[in-house]
């Protein structure tokens, strides 16, 4: 199958620490043919670790989009840029990948689910929780009716942002300390799990939370929760703690409970699924963490050569971005917000 000729737009960490090792492992599949980066010193150092030619570096995007040798963009910006680039690469009619949101408030992202059908461009949104081995496990339990009828969810999301952003890791962005979109962190960090639980148990219909404000800019809640019904009827709890930790161990994590039994998953990390039954028994899944950067590109690759659909499309994470806001917007009005 042809290779594909990959330009990438931002070549900050996300490109660093997730795509790049990814795309190492797939030089079968993809060759880095030209980078772009508002930040030219960034592009100069990535230069010869990719084996790149001078005229294949670029500080404007828009430039980089007049290259005619390209069979595809990988995005991997600000969340407040997302929308724009993204259809302005639409535009010329070339293919996406562009990291997750898919835009940074409700309104530019209805007009970016629309964007594969108005330019009739294939766009992939890198939400990798769709693609992690640990999820697509729960997905498959949960339909073979592993722990018969599920009656309800629990899960906790612990991240120390204030830690972070002292430390060489994502929070430590001016962007990400100063959000100019709505939910900052929530709409950030949050809405992985919430594509891991719409993989998982179908969309979600109402949405009620509440949340302890907040005083830094980073996220409008210290932490929120937030019950959520699903269009199936199920029910569960999503907690998110933007600013401390779970010291105890096992944590709460994703704990899903059934007429015959229940799956706990401790954190993305642990590598084991946990099932455990009514009557006593119990088994132990492993998986290989954070593969889902791999899986993902795979997908994108056997898309364009016409052996797969995509799966994380648009239209998909528009359902993603809907419950953040929703639950942003829940929190803040004290009521139930429908889908």
């Amino acid at each position: 199958m042809k290779r594909i000729n990959l330009g990438v737009i931002g070549m900050g960490m996300a490109f660093e620490r997730l795509h790049y090792p990814a795309l190492q492992k797939m030089q079968d599949k993809y060759n880095i043919a030209a980078i772009c980066d508002s930040d030219g010193q960034k592009v100069d150092n990535w230069q010869k670790t990719l084996g790149l030619n001078k005229e294949d570096l670029f500080t404007d995007y828009h430039e980089l989009l007049k290259r005619n040798d390209l069979d595809a963009f990988l995005i991997l910006v600000p969340i407040s840029l997302n929308y724009q680039i993204t259809e302005d690469v639409a535009k010329i009619g070339k293919a996406i990948i562009c990291e997750k949101p898919l835009a940074p408030d409700l309104n530019q992202a209805r007009k970016a689910r629309k964007l594969p059908r108005k330019y009739n461009v294939p766009i992939m949104i890198a939400e990798n929780y769709r693609y992690n081995e640990e999820n697509n496990i729960i997905k498959e339990l949960i339909e073979n009716e592993e722990i018969g009828e599920v009656h309800y969810f629990i899960q906790n999301r612990s991240v120390n942002f204030p830690e972070d952003m002292l430390q060489n890791n994502f929070a430590a962005k001016e962007w990400r300390q100063h959000p100019n979109y709505p939910g900052g962190a929530i709409l950030d960090a949050g809405i992985h799990d919430i594509g891991a639980l719409h993989h998982i148990f179908g969309g979600v219909k109402y949405v009620h939370a509440c949340g302890v404000s907040e005083a830094k800019e980073f996220s409008p809640y210290l932490v929120v929760q937030s019950n959520l019904i699903f269009e199936s009827g199920l029910t569960g709890q999503f907690t998110f703690f933007s600013s401390g930790k779970e010291m105890q161990r096992p944590l709460i994590g994703l704990r899903i409970f059934g007429s015959k039994g229940m799956i706990y998953l401790e954190e993305r990390n642990c590598g084991t699924v946990n099932v455990a039954y009514n009557d006593g028994g119990s088994k132990q899944i492993p998986y290989q963490p954070q593969q889902g950067y791999q899986h993902e590109l795979l997908n994108f690759y056997k898309a364009l050569n016409g052996d797969e659909t995509i799966s994380v499309t648009p239209e998909q994470e528009f359902g993603d971005a809907m419950a953040i806001f929703a639950i942003v917007e829940s929190a803040k009005k004290n009521t139930i917000v429908k889908l």
